[in-house]
């Protein structure tokens, strides 16, 4: 199973955009993350929809940061990355057999309190604690 590892990818590139300043080019974030540039526009344009960064085109353009590191939580960009936590499905929850929907149920409740748990971790962590815990 492929695992996403956008939101640490991410989260490397906004930290990294803030501590260089000013404005990182797709070529440049694609070479630091050993993709292509495609990939860095698809993955920056939900970013610039959810508000976290902007785009300058052009020669001397590219991404920049639309607020301070410390006013940007990881929830923010996991839910811009419009990312999934469990690639596990808990099924159809109208099943005709009892026991499939009773075990559908039981998934999808447990699914929604790690969802719920590691969003409420998320929103406690800002783009800045990460930063910080690198000694920059």
């Amino acid at each position: 199973m492929a695992k996403d590892a956008r939101l640490t990818r991410v989260t490397h590139v906004l930290v990294h955009m803030a501590e260089h300043g000013g404005l990182a080019a797709s070529d440049r974030i694609a070479e630091m993350l050993g993709t292509n540039p495609v990939v860095v526009r698809r993955m920056m344009g939900l970013l610039r929809n959810a508000g976290l960064v902007r785009s300058t085109a052009g020669a001397r353009g590219g991404w920049q940061l639309t607020r301070e590191l410390r006013d940007i939580t990881l929830l923010e960009v996991h839910r811009a990355l419009q990312s999934s936590v469990f690639a596990i499905d808990a099924g159809a929850m109208a099943a005709s057999c009892k026991v499939e929907r009773a075990a559908n149920e039981a998934i999808a409740g447990a699914l929604d309190t790690g969802r719920q748990a590691f969003e409420n971790a998320l929103a406690n962590i800002t783009l800045d604690d990460v930063r910080a815990a690198t000694g920059l």
